[in-house]
């Protein structure tokens, strides 16, 4: 009996041995297949939101070393701004008695002695009866007092007979996220350095794609690059990636603006409800006149956004149309209607969030979405991909997971030749070439005048610098 149990539970004993090696080679297989099947770009593109394989959900953040809080900066990314009141004179009387805005107002003629059949008007006294104070604009600009842009005169604003210049003027408070946009970024301060207080500046040590990188902002920040706007810039440090981001790219592209908002805005102190905040992309430069006039005036409704020109690859590329995007409000709506959160201001959706109808009702008016510019009158820039070959580059490879196709998936895109030719022909990625049209340095609104006035520095942008002679714009 004993003889014939033990051949029985031997015989047992290799059958479960066998079992538990199929198992696991059949285990080992499908792994093997999973990882083969993530790591092909086409199946990423076809299916965005499969899950990521482990240990690819998230990445540890890498060490970033921050000011020292004893030293001059002190801890840069926690230390709060206190928002000042702006005492510019923007506006000053004429001898006749009206309200001007100095920079749309035409210079007064030189004096001219009355006739004699009427005596000189004494100092202060009131002006003839018949006889209304008016100022002359400049051209470009409208309005009674001259203080509207020819980008707010065609505009769709629908309350141009109701604008009347503010006392005090609104802050105004400009925030960006940034990963290696410097040059569009130095032609962002240079542009609206005399209009915005504030440049909220968000820089974080993970690419979108949720990759550890450098923060070459910080960097340049602490060896005195932006000292001449440093007094406005408060820096704003993300050092951490959202999770589920690395899954699904639009997770993460959507935290970068509500971390700055919330974060960024939550470090500001002597704010009003009615100061302003305009949240743009890198390469979204809106121009200074506009952001000006929403400074100075009351009357213009929210939210609003700004017709900007666009270009690919440089200036040199102009798209048709323009790039309009809602990006602006003030405070009190980001914070009644958006509860503070920036991704939701650039939606168009507003009327369906559940503060809205209260604060339209608390504000006393409607609200009614409108655009600086038109689609003939631009009120700024959008200079999509716009960098040399090797920032495209940089730009393909950290491109967030969720904009599919992912072109920085597939090798020959991140060829430096191939990148070249694109810039060349104004061709796409896909394989597709526009065409269009040529353009000039002379064009009205072609650049930025900062970025005009230093050829040197942006003639990658000013001109292509792969074209033929003969289509080289001039």
């Amino acid at each position: 009996m004993v003889g014939n149990y033990l051949p029985a539970r031997w015989r047992l004993g290799r059958r479960t041995v066998l079992l538990f090696c199929s198992l696991g080679v059949c285990v080992f297989s499908l792994v093997c297949c999973y990882q083969a099947l993530w790591l092909s770009p086409r199946l990423q593109t076809q299916a965005p939101l499969a899950p990521a394989p482990v240990g690819q959900l998230w990445v540890e953040p890498d060490r970033v070393t921050l000011p020292d809080p004893t030293g001059p900066m002190g801890e840069i990314h926690q230390r709060h701004f206190l928002l000042q009141e702006d005492s510019t004179p923007y506006f000053v009387r004429t001898q006749s008695g009206a309200l001007c805005f100095r920079d749309g107002m035409e210079e007064p003629a030189p004096h001219r002695p009355p006739p004699r059949s009427a005596p000189p008007p004494e100092a202060g006294d009131p002006p003839r009866k018949g006889v209304r104070p008016r100022c002359v604009c400049r051209p470009g600009w409208h309005g009674p007092h001259c203080g509207v842009p020819t980008l707010v005169q065609h505009s769709n604003l629908a309350t141009r007979g109701r604008l009347l210049p503010r006392e005090v003027p609104r802050r105004v408070i400009n925030a960006v996220n940034i990963n290696h946009e410097f040059d569009l970024l130095h032609a962002r301060f240079h542009e609206l350095v005399s209009a915005v207080d504030l440049f909220l500046v968000c820089e974080s040590n993970f690419t979108a794609y949720g990759e550890p990188k450098e923060t070459p902002f910080l960097r340049m920040l602490l060896n005195g690059t932006f000292n001449y706007v440093r007094r406005k810039i408060l820096y704003v440090f993300l050092d951490h990636f959202p999770p589920g981001g690395r899954r699904d790219g639009w997770i993460a592209d959507d935290y970068l603006r509500t971390f700055l908002t919330r974060s960024g805005l939550s470090r500001l102190r002597g704010q009003r409800p009615d100061d302003v905040l305009i949240l743009d992309d890198a390469d979204e430069i809106p121009a200074a006149a506009g952001v000006l006039f929403l400074k100075l005036h009351d009357g213009w409704t929210e939210p609003f956004g700004f017709h900007l020109r666009k270009s690919l690859y440089g200036f040199f590329w102009r798209q048709p149309g323009t790039l309009d995007i809602v990006s602006g409000c003030t405070l009190a709506m980001l914070d009644a209607v958006y509860a503070g959160d920036g991704i939701l201001l650039r939606r168009r959706n507003y009327y369906t969030l559940p503060g809205f109808r209260e604060y339209e009702q608390s504000a006393g008016r409607r609200l009614a979405p409108w655009s600086l510019g038109s689609t003939v009158h631009y009120a700024g820039w959008h200079c999509s991909w716009c960098f040399r070959p090797e920032g495209i580059y940089r730009k393909l490879v950290s491109a967030q997971n969720g904009d599919f196709p992912r072109w920085g998936d597939f090798e020959e895109k991140r060829n430096l030749s191939y990148i070249r030719e694109l810039v060349r022909t104004g061709g796409w990625f896909d394989g597709s070439v526009e065409g269009y049209p040529l353009t000039r340095l002379g064009d009205h609104m072609y650049a930025p005048e900062y970025v005009l006035q230093n050829f040197q520095q942006y003639h990658y942008l000013l001109k292509n610098p792969y074209a033929a002679p003969e289509r080289e714009n001039i």
